[in-house]
């Protein structure tokens, strides 16, 4: 469960801990990864392991099952430093300190890249609220012209006469036939006024069908080509999954987009490709490696970053050594090794 490691020269700094530092951590590919045997790698765990051997520090990983029992744990001072893919917030800010950030990315969006059935996608559509509203405007327009050539026509004409509920269904079944251009025999009106109105109808439903039609077509077509979400701006009419107690919950807490929390990314990814969720919203870099290690032909991860993250080495409150972690970091970070680092990582994606 631990793996040590220690370097016996220089001295640390003033401020650090005489003795073997507790450092946890959590899996956050590739970030953080722990092998079969044990050992952690990654790019947080190689930025670590230089500045502890900078400072020829002593230190045993401890590994937490989430970002917040590392946050939890390193407030109560259980660890003296964690690190891994810790996404510095304002809220985390209140009970841990934070070194300075030795990654900058955002949030980013997987989809599946599984072909969505087009029956699944005319359901889809024929329940959006758009659809519903207008199909709702012509049923209530029908009626309305049905209701009128009753007024015009139960008088002068038999085939809307009789009694007021007999009459009214004869003239809104018309109405419906005129609508869709159905022919079923019905007599149409006889007065000059029913005829009139009549003619507006039919020219009328003419072109509002066509256009519906036009309008779902094309809504349909597009969904086939683009896809459901295509950015941030389709979160909130899709299925939304992310990590529990990640910075992302906050995010999509803030801007009211429902979503599901999932333990990890790969239990989120499996969710895409079985269709409960569509779309998985999370750091953008952990997002692309999972999708590239384990879903390359199932999962896709789109373009679009958002939300700005940055990831920081996270310790006690009033550390004495943050001063020089900090230094440390900004040497690091600023050293062509560190290129190097994110390149056998990330390789391009950096």
């Amino acid at each position: 469960m631990a793996q040590t490691s220690a370097q016996t020269s220089p001295s640390p700094p003033s401020g650090f801990p005489d003795r073997e530092l507790l450092v946890g951590t959590k899996e956050a590919p590739p970030f953080s990864m722990k092998a079969a045997d044990g050992t952690w790698t990654g790019i947080s765990i190689d930025l670590w392991r230089q500045i502890a051997g900078k400072f020829g520090t002593k230190f045993r990983f401890v590994e937490e099952p989430s970002v917040q029992s590392l946050i939890d744990a390193t407030s109560r001072g259980d660890f003296d430093l964690s690190v891994a893919a810790i996404t510095i917030t304002a809220e985390r800010e209140r009970s841990v300190d934070f070194s300075q950030p030795f990654y900058d990315t955002g949030l980013g969006i997987a989809v599946s890249v599984t072909s969505v059935s087009v029956w699944h996608e005319i359901i889809r559509t024929m329940i959006s609220f758009g659809f519903l509203q207008a199909a709702g405007a012509l049923i209530g327009i029908s009626l309305a012209v049905g209701s009128l050539i009753w007024l015009f026509e139960h008088r002068h004409n038999e085939d809307f006469g009789g009694g007021a509920a007999k009459g009214l269904g004869a003239s809104i079944w018309w109405s419906a036939e005129a609508m869709t251009q159905a022919s079923t025999g019905h007599r149409g009106p006889k007065t000059l006024a029913g005829r009139i109105l009549a003619i507006i109808w039919m020219v009328v439903s003419i072109i509002t069908i066509a256009v519906f039609t036009a309008s779902v077509t094309s809504a349909l077509t597009t969904r086939q080509i683009r896809g459901l979400v295509n950015g941030v701006e389709d979160l909130p009419t899709v299925r939304v999954g992310t990590v529990t107690g990640s910075a992302t919950v906050g995010f999509l807490d803030g801007e009211r987009i429902r979503h599901r929390n999932f333990a990890t990314v790969q239990d989120g990814f499996k969710a895409l490709v079985a269709g409960s969720i569509d779309a998985f919203v999370y750091d953008k870099p952990l997002l692309s490696w999972m999708a590239e290690q384990q879903f390359s032909s199932s999962v896709q991860v789109l373009d679009a970053v958002f939300d700005p993250q940055n990831y920081g080495i996270a310790m006690p409150a009033g550390s004495g050594y943050r001063k020089a972690i900090d230094v440390a970091i900004l040497e690091a970070v600023h050293d062509d090794n560190w290129k190097q680092v994110l390149f056998r990582y990330l390789g391009e994606r950096h």
